[in-house]
């Protein structure tokens, strides 16, 4: 029997951020969020009752018209949902599955690349950290900052380490370039879609 997830929105694009950027990607953007960022850009996407239930087949059919050599599973938090269906799907096309997480719920599927990006208020769980390919700490204040080193501890010595301004205010940046000149283990990651305005 085909598996069905709430999907807010499906696209082939340019990943914008992040260790991938300027790389082509589709994206499936499960719906469905137990974190609630204030500065969310997709608050749409965290009510999973409100979007449609898409079946898997019917997903890697629209991968595989697109010719995408990567899929990114987002949200919303992609992990409320159990990966395994889509994801054991996903790899039969040859592709790579990657997944945009907050770490709140348990790792789930066949993942090439999980990116972390930790929130304060709701801590990832403590078996996410040994999966995590890419940390990517959203900074408005030094606070942020020091968040941002603690969850590097947590993570593998290869995981690659970011910093990102939040999109509506450049307040953060002198202090994250600052930083990032101080500590190069750290990189800079802006939301490249949003200046070439790109979904």
């Amino acid at each position: 029997m085909d598996v069905n997830y709430p999907i807010m929105e499906q696209y082939y694009t340019i990943q914008g951020e992040g260790y991938h950027t300027g790389v082509p990607a589709y994206f499936i953007r499960i719906a469905g969020c137990d974190v609630h960022c204030w500065w969310c850009d997709v608050k749409d996407s965290w009510d999973g009752e409100k979007h449609p239930l898409i079946p898997v087949k019917y997903l890697c059919k629209q991968v595989e018209k697109s010719g995408a050599e990567k899929v990114v599973i987002t949200g919303g938090e992609p992990l409320l949902h159990d990966l395994q269906p889509l994801s054991t799907e996903l790899k039969k096309l040859a592709v790579d599955v990657h997944v945009e997480t907050s770490g709140s719920s348990p790792i789930s599927g066949i993942l090439d690349w999980v990116t972390l990006s930790p929130k304060r208020f709701k801590k990832p769980l403590s078996e996410v950290y040994e999966y995590v390919d890419e940390l990517k700490v959203v900074v408005l204040t030094n606070k942020d900052i020091e968040w941002a080193e603690s969850e590097a501890q947590k993570c593998p010595k290869t995981t690659r380490l970011y910093l990102q301004p939040e999109w509506d205010t450049a307040e953060s940046i002198p202090l994250i370039v600052n930083y990032v000149k101080n500590n190069p283990q750290w990189a800079i990651s802006l939301q490249t879609h949003k200046f070439l305005d790109i979904p």
